[in-house]
């Protein structure tokens, strides 16, 4: 399943170009994610998702490969569910360019799901992939806006990153809601167009 989203930020490409290769920085800013481990381009993490009452949590790893000319990277990640059958992986292509508004950031997925997210279809993963993705450039915003209050210091961590502060679990119920509304609102007019024409034709058959 390919997914495509864009965002602006506001920050010229190098400044945005250099928090974005800072992954201690940008993770807390993914909905859901908590960061393990960082161990020069490869890391761990785990993301909790939830519809309704259902929870899941996964847990993986992946690799991040960066184009310094292109200012652009590439994400290769796959995880599974920590208390279930359910599989993800995903190859995630981010792009900067200038924009009048600073940097427009534009996001290519390559999406592999197996278990109860793959339910879902195409047009409603797309719907919950631009709520996530709002949330998540509008928490860069902040970040940008912020002073850098990082005190870490060279290339590679092994330890928990984040151990005192675990992510909520991103709620795509309310994201999944009002699509699967929209998908049922036509099939249920048909309904209602259907019942309002026989309830006449039986009035006028008396």
């Amino acid at each position: 399943m390919r997914l495509d989203h864009s965002f602006t930020v506001p920050a010229t490409p190098d400044e945005a170009w250099k928090l974005f290769q800072d992954l201690r920085r940008v993770a807390p800013c993914m909905p859901g994610a908590t960061l393990d481990t960082l161990d020069g381009d490869a890391f761990t993490g785990r993301v909790k998702v939830k519809v309704g009452a259902v929870q899941m949590s996964y847990r993986g790893e992946g690799t991040v490969t960066r184009d310094e000319a292109g200012r652009s990277m590439i994400l290769d990640l796959s995880g599974s569910e920590m208390r279930g059958a359910g599989t993800a992986a995903a190859r995630v292509v981010a792009g900067l360019a200038a924009d009048p508004a600073g940097t427009l950031v534009r996001v290519r997925t390559e999406l592999d799901i197996t278990g109860r997210p793959a339910q879902f279809g195409r047009g409603i993963m797309a719907e919950v992939g631009d709520r996530i993705v709002q949330q998540f450039a509008a928490r860069l915003e902040e970040l940008l806006r912020a002073p850098d209050r990082s005190t870490t210091t060279g290339g590679t961590s092994t330890t928990p990153l984040r151990a005192a502060a675990e992510s909520d679990a991103v709620d795509l119920g309310a994201a999944v809601l009002p699509v699967l509304l929209r998908k049922a609102a036509v099939p249920a007019a048909a309904v209602v167009v259907a019942v309002v024409l026989v309830g006449a034709l039986r009035r006028r058959s008396r």
